[in-house]
């Protein structure tokens, strides 16, 4: 056991320096793969912008769980894509794919007995195939219309047994092709919300003032000539811990919060008694748009060091009323 303990800092300098080399090699890899991008990746992208139909990623054994990944990163980025398995494929869900489709298999040998197994399918079908091999002339790359090149110098595996740099490979390059194929089809923020809408990201890129604002009877409002007894009691009753000042339009002139009550407790020139909302209230305050995001309030808050808001229109007309709270609520922030 005492053995055991002195060695474990040599152990886990040893542990950090496999980790290096891995990291190296496989920058390695992602270098020279990417000095290769040329025509045959612009005439793949090309090929799956103008599909008709969905681009069917398939591939076996680790190259089918990154053909998996590649196919969800597509669909999330706004190229229809699904993963289809090449070992079922041939027992039935070949019928998946249809004429107006684009295949794109990977395996890294371009020899895959299964991937073999459908290319006279394809071919008859007149699907474009795509193949991303690590053999510019296997048999799968010798078959496809288009063929990138995904060869690496060096497996980080010491053995050069288990895919490691070229598992990698094959990620960036459905990366580059996802990526590529969003900037093509000019896919915003907003688009991928729409395609995450149960996500963090999609409540961030979604989510309107609108949606999470108390609004109608709900807003703690009063007029200029109110007393401050009178905008205590509206505070109190609408539990927001503010309230607007509006003028006889309803647009917002001051607002009034629970820090401003603590600062008025506080100074001896004023009498809580006497005082008019209009003398202690902060004119003018910060306000923000029913339209905006509500992850634009969240930032308005942090910024301005507040908790709460004023909603208001094009005319600064009190629509609703936002506090941090009700953004915690909605996990926006």
């Amino acid at each position: 056991m005492v053995e055991s303990a002195r060695n474990a800092p040599a152990r886990g300098a040893g542990f950090a320096a496999s980790g290096r080399r891995v990291f190296e090699i496989e920058v390695q890899g992602l270098q020279a793969v990417a000095a290769r991008l040329d025509g045959e990746f612009t005439e793949a992208c090309a090929r799956m912008l103008a599909c008709r139909g969905r681009v069917v990623c398939t591939g076996m054994g680790k190259s089918g769980h990154v053909a998996r990944k590649i196919a969800a990163t597509l669909a999330s980025t706004g190229t229809p894509a699904f993963y289809v398995h090449p070992g079922e494929a041939g027992h039935g869900d070949l019928g998946m794919i249809t004429d107006a489709d684009v295949v794109l298999a990977l395996s890294y040998s371009g020899e895959s007995d299964e991937i073999l197994m459908l290319l006279p399918v394809l071919k008859r079908q007149g699907n474009p195939l795509i193949a991303m091999t690590g053999r510019a002339n296997s048999t799968m790359a010798r078959a496809a219309d288009i063929h990138l090149d995904i060869s690496v110098p060096a497996e980080a595996c010491p053995l050069a047994l288990a895919p490691t740099s070229s598992t990698t490979a094959s990620l960036a390059m459905g990366d580059a092709l996802a990526v590529a194929m969003l900037e093509a089809r000019g896919f915003t923020a907003d688009d991928f919300a729409r395609s995450h809408p149960a996500g963090a990201l999609g409540r961030r890129l979604l989510l309107h003032i609108r949606d999470v604002m108390h609004g109608g009877g709900e807003i703690p409002a009063v007029t200029a000539d109110a007393s401050l007894a009178d905008a205590l009691m509206e505070m109190s009753r609408k539990r927001l811990g503010m309230t607007v000042v509006v003028d006889e339009a309803q647009r917002l002139i001051g607002l009034y919060t629970d820090g401003d009550l603590r600062r008025t407790l506080t100074d001896p020139a004023i009498d809580v008694r006497d005082a008019r909302i209009a003398d202690v209230m902060t004119r003018d305050p910060i306000a923000i748009g029913a339209d905006a995001l509500a992850v634009e309030a969240a930032r308005l808050m942090e910024t301005r060091k507040i908790t709460m808001l004023p909603v208001v229109d094009e005319a600064r007309r009190v629509v609703g009323a936002l506090n941090v709270q009700d953004l915690l609520r909605a996990r926006v922030v």
